[in-house]
C-alpha cells in the first residue's frame, strides 16, 4: 500500500485543479473523508479511503465570520470565547451561513462586558466589523435590562436619564424606562455598560443583575444562555 497523500494533493489529483484551488475546497468546508467533513489541506489520506467533493462546492474564500453570544453572567469574556463549540450552535439558527471550524479562531471581542453581566456579545473575525463597533460605538445604541433593588430617589428616573455627574463629567442623556417593579430598560449611547451599576448607586438603587439584550438593530432574540449564533448578512449593527 502506497504511503498516505496530503488531502490537497488527493483532491487536486481529482479534479485537477490546483494545489491551490483544492485548498480551498478543503478550507471550505467541502470535502468529506469516509464520509467526515474535513478542513484541514494538510491531513493525511490512505489510498483506501473515500473522498468526496460536495457537489454544490463553491471554490471561493471562506468570509470571515462573527458570531453572536448570550454570555452567561459571572464570566470574563475568555471564559465566554470558550464556551463556542459545534455543540452550543443554535440549532434555530436562521442566518444560513455554514458552520466550520475555522471560525472558531482569531474571534475578538470588540464590545465588552463586565463579567458578572450576560447578555449578548459579539466575537468578530471580520476588521470591517470590529471597525465598525469600535469606531463607531457613540453612535450605537445598546439596550440592557437591569434587575434592581431599594428605593429610588424621589428625581432619580430623571438623573439617570439626564443629569449625573462623575469625576466632573456630565454625562450624556439616554433613556431609561420601568420594565416593571424590579427591572429597569437602559438605551444608551457613549456609555459602556459597566456604568451603569455606578449610575444606579448614584439614585439609591443596588443593581442585582445587568442582562445586554440589543446592540443597535441586532437582537439577541432567542439566544439561550451558552448558545450563539452567526451574524446574518442581513443583520446591521
Amino acid at each position: 500500500m502506497t504511503e498516505p497523500v496530503r488531502l490537497a494533493k488527493r483532491i487536486a489529483a481529482m479534479t485537477q485543479c490546483s494545489r491551490r484551488e483544492a485548498e480551498m475546497y478543503i478550507e471550505g468546508g467541502w470535502v468529506r473523508v469516509d464520509g467526515q467533513v474535513v478542513e484541514e489541506p494538510q491531513f493525511k489520506v490512505r489510498e483506501d479511503q473515500l473522498v468526496k467533493i460536495d457537489p454544490h462546492a463553491e471554490l471561493v474564500p471562506p468570509e470571515p465570520a462573527t458570531l453572536l453570544l448570550h454570555k452567561p453572567a459571572g464570566l470574563t469574556v475568555e471564559q465566554a470565547r470558550a464556551l463556542i463549540s459545534t455543540q452550543s450552535h443554535a440549532g434555530d439558527d436562521a442566518s444560513g451561513v455554514r458552520m466550520l471550524k475555522r471560525h472558531f479562531v482569531r474571534l475578538e471581542s470588540p464590545l465588552p462586558l463586565p463579567d458578572n453581566a450576560s447578555g449578548l456579545l459579539v466575537f468578530t473575525q471580520d476588521w470591517r466589523v470590529k471597525r465598525h463597533l469600535e469606531e463607531d460605538v457613540a453612535r450605537i445604541e445598546q439596550e440592557l435590562v437591569v434587575e434592581v433593588a431599594g428605593t429610588l430617589a424621589p428625581n432619580g428616573l430623571a438623573l439617570l436619564n439626564h443629569g449625573l455627574s462623575f469625576n466632573n463629567y456630565a454625562l450624556p442623556p439616554i433613556k431609561v424606562s420601568w420594565q416593571n417593579e424590579t427591572h429597569l430598560r437602559f438605551a444608551l449611547k457613549r456609555i459602556a455598560p459597566e456604568m451603569v451599576e455606578r449610575m444606579c448607586q448614584a439614585v439609591g438603587l443596588k443593581v442585582l443583575s445587568i442582562k445586554r439584550i440589543r446592540i443597535g438593530r441586532v437582537p439577541m432574540s432567542r439566544l439561550r444562555v451558552g448558545q450563539w449564533r452567526y451574524l446574518a448578512g442581513t443583520d446591521r449593527f
